[in-house]
């Protein structure tokens, strides 16, 4: 059986918690798309640890992880993962790298640098990993595939060739220095080696494991608003972060995938530019942030304080929609305990209409939220395990979220640690 997790809004939504939770059940966990450019916070018995590349369930020792044709592979960054991981006492995973998967080269986050700098204040708040050039390398046809590593031929003459292609940005648009094709070859070698003992073909490695009735979990990066279809276009990232596209990322027939599990927070977050309707400032923000997920919410990759906003249904309906939730997973509930009263986005006023659909960001950018409030249930959710026992206002605000956007809340999380799980 396939099980995908994946978010419903700007990303930071709790996947990784609810993945490394889900993975206990698990036989295969697959990596399908982006790549070390977002993170997935885990807390459990090792500690708490910022996966960048990794799959979250790659802390059970009866898992494999997997990383997909569809994921923008940076060699050098898994392996420092895999290295960190054995430091601090935790087995080492068993990994698997698709030969389809395309590498991060230096050059595109030499360029994804290069090219935030010459936009300025108009750039796009990329986290600067190459995930853009890596991307639009990968569909111009010029990237590099794992495969071509241990192809020698194939690899000096792109080597060349990209030499003369980049260095037409990098000398006139950028004024850099000029990229040399043994340099390129030598980081390729480099990244050869190092790869080398994981590289299969992971397609045909699932499409078994599917046979054999295991169960594989695929985990998406980000969430529906950061699509570049669905999402706020142009402040998106740069692969599919939709359910859908973990088919091709992960190379199995899209009837496999049974139960879509969507991620959405009781509040909202988001780092980076792009439009945000329910977005809050100053001090209400500034203790939101405080208090909210385990330490505080900053970026896993970044460190940048996130953006703060309170529960968008339309943004999660919407969200939820696109990914084809079978199940949605409610998290950091427990952070919202402070609140007398807690404000719930339920609609948008775009030039004095109101409107419960997501429209495009032109119009997105003229919204004005839409609020109920809600009564808190001002205490500590943390350690309750029945949905019964919560407070009677959490309750209902987890039935009116329901209710608006639509789709089943079936796990509720009130804690950092993978057992803080709430099932309904």
């Amino acid at each position: 059986m396939v099980e995908a997790v994946v978010g419903a809004n700007w990303g930071d939504e709790g996947k990784g918690k609810i993945t490394d939770t889900l993975a206990e059940k698990a036989d295969y966990i697959v990596r399908f798309q982006g790549g070390a450019n977002a993170g997935h916070t885990i807390v459990n018995q090792y500690g708490k640890f910022a996966l960048h590349t990794l799959p979250s369930g790659c802390f059970y020792q009866h898992t494999t992880s997997v990383i997909g044709n569809g994921v923008a592979l940076n060699i050098p960054v898994l392996c420092k993962e895999v290295q960190t991981l054995i430091e601090r006492g935790v087995p080492a995973p068993k990994l698997a790298v698709s030969d389809r998967a395309q590498i991060v080269m230096s050059y595109h986050i030499l360029l994804d640098a290069c090219e935030e700098e010459r936009l300025g204040g108009r750039s796009f708040g990329s986290t600067k990993s190459g995930i853009a050039p890596f991307y639009s390398d990968k569909f111009a046809k010029i990237g590099f595939q794992v495969s071509e590593l241990f192809d020698e031929e194939t690899l000096q003459e792109k080597a060349q060739r990209v030499c003369e292609l980049k260095n037409a940005l990098l000398v006139h648009l950028y004024h850099k220095e000029p990229l040399k094709p043994e340099d390129i070859l030598e980081e390729l070698h480099t990244y050869r080696d190092m790869i080398a003992p994981y590289v299969c073909d992971t397609s045909t490695m699932l499409q078994k494991a599917i046979d054999e009735g295991k169960t594989v979990l695929l985990e998406g990066q980000l969430g529906t608003l950061k699509d570049p279809d669905h999402g706020i276009y142009p402040m998106v990232t740069s692969s599919s972060t939709l359910a859908g596209y973990g088919a091709v990322g992960a190379g199995i027939p899209p009837y496999e995938i049974k139960k879509v599990i969507v991620v959405c927070k009781a509040y909202s977050s988001a780092v980076g530019a792009g439009e945000f309707v329910s977005e809050i400032f100053g001090e209400e923000a500034d203790e939101l942030r405080r208090r909210g997920g385990d330490g505080g919410e900053y970026g896993a990759t970044t460190g940048r304080p996130r953006r703060m906003g309170w529960f968008d249904c339309v943004a999660s309906r919407y969200g939820c929609r696109l990914q084809g939730a079978t199940d949605v997973a409610f998290t950091v509930l427990d952070v919202l305990g402070y609140l007398d009263e807690i404000p719930v986005c339920v609609g948008y006023d775009v030039d004095g209409e109101i409107t419960t659909d997501f429209p495009t960001t032109a119009k997105l950018a003229k919204a004005k939220p839409v609020y109920e409030v809600l009564p808190g249930w001002k205490c500590d959710i943390r350690g309750i395990k029945k949905y019964e026992e919560l407070p009677e206002n959490c309750r209902n605000y987890i039935e009116f979220v329901e209710k608006h956007i639509g789709f089943p809340i079936t796990m509720v999380s009130n804690g950092p640690g993978r057992d803080d799980i709430i099932y309904r």
